[in-house]
């Protein structure tokens, strides 16, 4: 498989409670690491989706070491519900979702993810559809600047879109250096302390590109559908748009929304709960943890359990 390191692994597994006979699924397969430490808890079976083709055929080798408890999906889990009742399956005792890159998607040049190697600038998980270049390249400055303060939280989103803009005059950009580079200067040095410059531009694109937000808006909605009374949703989230969107979903369908101003219009009848969140704080790593994979280090893990039918 890879190197790949599961963040909170343990974590994620107690959070979902794998029982014998159990069925789960893992909406982020990856390499593996939530599918088969859930298999490994227990005689249970997992459902394990991908949109990443590379993923799903380099998991063939775990399905087989498994068989028959697990089975592979290449697809979106924000269309959880529909693939589950293609294989006949209509409700789970868990779902695990690790959000963003994967390692093996980061660490390969050629995927386009990461600007620590050169490679082409893809970012597409799928492989299909159009690319960070052709967002990079078409996209008129104002929309550039809008990805990346929307989806970066970039302070400097409109001073980096009128660099790409001024120099894809001169010529295309093609490579994830020449963006790098390109976000550097506009952004200028960070402090001794701070993540790269360019980091926060790179995961506007990579969200807009992939359309990870609206994917992860889909995705729980999908599995608040398919969770079984006392069944578990844990969500392992990286960056605090992520962490934001789970954590006002779970509220919102445990019945904690914000009751209304006296002085606003009255609303129709709030909807009854579905959702208990477990722990009103989200589970970060431990110092050991991120000593031993820094990549853990923004991690949040929030969890939640089907209380109704």
């Amino acid at each position: 498989m890879s190197g790949h390191v599961p963040v909170l692994l343990n974590e994620v597994v107690d959070a979902l409670r794998p029982r014998d006979g159990g069925r789960y699924v893992d909406g982020t397969f990856g390499a593996g690491g939530y599918t088969a430490a859930i298999l490994d808890r227990a005689a249970c079976e997992v459902i394990a989706i991908d949109r990443d083709p590379d993923a799903i055929a380099a998991g063939q080798a775990l399905a087989e070491r498994y068989a028959p408890r697990l089975r592979l999906i290449e697809g979106r889990f924000g269309d959880m519900e529909q693939l589950l009742d293609a294989e006949g399956v209509s409700a789970v005792d868990g779902v695990a979702l690790d959000l963003g890159v994967s390692s093996m998607q980061f660490d390969q040049p050629e995927r386009g993810f990461s600007f620590r190697a050169s490679g082409p600038l893809d970012m597409r998980m799928e492989k299909n559809g159009p690319s960070a270049a052709d967002l990079v390249n078409q996209s008129d400055e104002s929309e550039l600047a809008d990805i990346f303060w929307r989806y970066g939280e970039e302070r400097k989103s409109r001073r980096v879109a009128h660099a790409i803009v001024e120099r894809r005059r001169d010529k295309r950009i093609e490579t994830t250096g020449e963006l790098a580079e390109i976000v550097r200067r506009a952004v200028g040095p960070s402090a001794k302390d701070e993540s790269d410059p360019a980091t926060r531009a790179f995961q506007a694109l990579r969200i807009a590109v992939n359309d990870e937000l609206g994917e992860l808006e889909r995705g729980l909605v999908a599995a608040e559908q398919v969770l079984a009374p006392g069944g578990r949703l844990a969500v392992v989230s990286f960056h605090s748009l992520e962490d934001r969107a789970v954590k006002d979903f779970v509220r919102a369908h445990s019945g904690r929304t914000p009751a209304p101003s006296r002085h606003a219009p009255p609303r129709a009848e709030q909807q009854a709960a579905t959702l208990r969140e477990v722990g009103r704080k989200p589970v970060s790593p431990s110092a050991a943890e991120v000593s031993a994979n820094p990549r853990a280090r923004s991690a949040r893990l929030r969890v939640a359990e089907k209380v109704t039918a």
